[in-house]
């Protein structure tokens, strides 16, 4: 839920929402006359310029007293605040041809002593009511809810759609970044299906454990998954008896393939200088989904044996169903017997299953894909990627069913993606003035 705005916060705003006003055209035609009475004709309100210490809107079309302007805008909640930024003493605002103010305190001077005109325009009563509602604690829902009534299908897809290609841009621009910190491709697609496994709550940490073995270490053992089975427990700081419920430490013992890894661990860390995570910063074992995080470890130095993470293998693949049965992978032996060091259950195959499969597909093979596609430029890639979302099934989280009550059904991923992107960078954050759900509330 959205939480209220606070007075510091409202007074940031309220030069923004006149700004937000100005260029969707939410304020009223009539009356718009200068402060020394002329008549204010807007023809095109310019091209919203974000950029700091420089007018607001660029290339504005405006008549006044019948001659047509064209030229710059600056949208101000005070007139004063020309001089008090020292907007009278840049040349960069000798192009202004009309300052929008709240309060028209002041008449405006250009660096050229040329006098700019200036028309008080307040944000109107109707939209300032719906903006409160919005940054209030109940307004994210009641946005919701009249998203569907609020807006056409195609609309939504439109915003959908957008929201997707956004969210892709940032997954892939982490995965440039992962690139240039780790040395190459191969690591970046490596540490990216890693995080995956970490299933979000433990996702940076799963990050910080692939990052912390090197390729090169890895390889030296990719033969051997009992080796690259501690490597990836022990790194991940689970070989330590502290952090094991204390009921599981007699049968622990007493089976011995808790003690073997550890001392393996210990041999290689000793010979490659390993420092491991602090096993105590992970969600704590036997608590939810994470409980299973060994198993987790395990999925992921079987797949590194398997020569499944590898990123010449993935870029072979042509169909989300070739990279699900690449991916697809079984626990070790220890580990289908078990849920956590000690702890017995019914053996099973625990291979990774669909969701688990579909999760690392869109998160982590799409956007590397992507991003590697960019950068070699290889259309191919890029265009697969965007098919791979479509075959992909919409992911189920408490988004998408939130979404999927009010009318708005996720069709595959790309849909369930564009939605996480609306909650996480939209919704939560209460930039509102950024989205069109928010737009069509303010408007109406």
């Amino acid at each position: 839920m959205c939480k209220s705005i606070d007075i510091f916060q409202a007074a940031i705003t309220n030069n923004e929402l006149l700004k937000y006003c100005w260029k969707h055209k939410l304020t009223a035609e009539e009356n718009r006359v200068t402060t020394d009475g002329k008549e204010v004709f807007v023809i095109d309100q310019g091209l919203h310029n974000r950029q700091a210490d420089a007018p607001d809107f660029f290339n504005a079309k405006v008549r006044i007293n019948g001659t047509l302007w064209v030229g710059n805008v600056v949208v101000t909640d005070k007139a004063s605040n020309w001089y008090v930024k020292g907007m009278d003493k840049k040349k960069v605002y000798d192009n202004v041809v009309l300052v929008v103010a709240g309060v028209a305190d002041t008449e405006i001077l250009t660096s050229q002593g040329q006098q700019v005109a200036v028309m008080q325009m307040g944000v109107p009563q109707g939209v300032m009511e719906r903006y409160k509602v919005l940054m209030s604690d109940e307004g994210q829902e009641l946005c919701h809810q009249k998203a569907s009534e609020n807006c056409s299908s195609l609309m939504i897809r439109a915003w959908q759609s957008a929201l997707q290609t956004e969210r892709m841009e940032w997954q892939t621009d982490e995965v440039r970044r992962r690139a240039k910190e780790c040395g190459g491709w191969d690591a970046a697609y490596f540490v990216t299906v890693a995080r995956c496994f970490g299933m979000g709550v433990n996702g940076e940490f799963m990050e910080r454990l692939a990052t912390s073995l090197p390729l090169s270490v890895l390889d030296r053992h990719a033969d051997d998954l009992f080796q690259l089975e501690a490597l990836f427990i022990g790194q991940a700081g689970l070989l330590e008896l502290e952090i094991i419920p204390e009921k599981f430490h007699n049968d622990l013992l007493m089976e011995g393939y808790f003690a073997k890894l550890r001392n393996e661990y210990i041999y290689l860390s000793h010979k490659y200088s390993l420092r491991p995570i602090n096993g105590k910063l992970w969600e704590p074992m036997g608590s939810g989904r994470t409980a299973s995080l060994p198993v987790t470890l395990s999925w992921l130095a079987n797949m590194y044996y398997q020569r499944k993470t590898s990123l010449q293998t993935m870029l072979g693949c042509k169909s989300a169903k070739a990279i699900h049965d690449m991916l697809r992978v079984s626990a070790t032996p220890y580990w289908q017997m078990h849920n956590q060091f000690g702890q017995t259950i019914k053996k099973s195959e625990r291979e990774l299953t669909d969701e688990r499969l579909n999760l690392i597909v869109i998160n982590a093979v799409v956007p590397t894909l992507f991003a590697y596609g960019r950068v070699k430029a290889r259309e191919d890639y890029c265009d697969l990627a965007f098919d791979l979302m479509e075959q992909c099934k919409a992911e189920r989280n408490e988004i998408t069913k939130h979404w999927e009550q009010l009318g708005v059904r996720s069709m595959s991923a790309g849909d369930s993606q564009s939605l996480i992107q609306l909650q996480r960078e939209y919704c939560n954050k209460h930039q509102c003035l950024r989205c069109r759900f928010g737009y069509e509330f303010l408007k109406k």
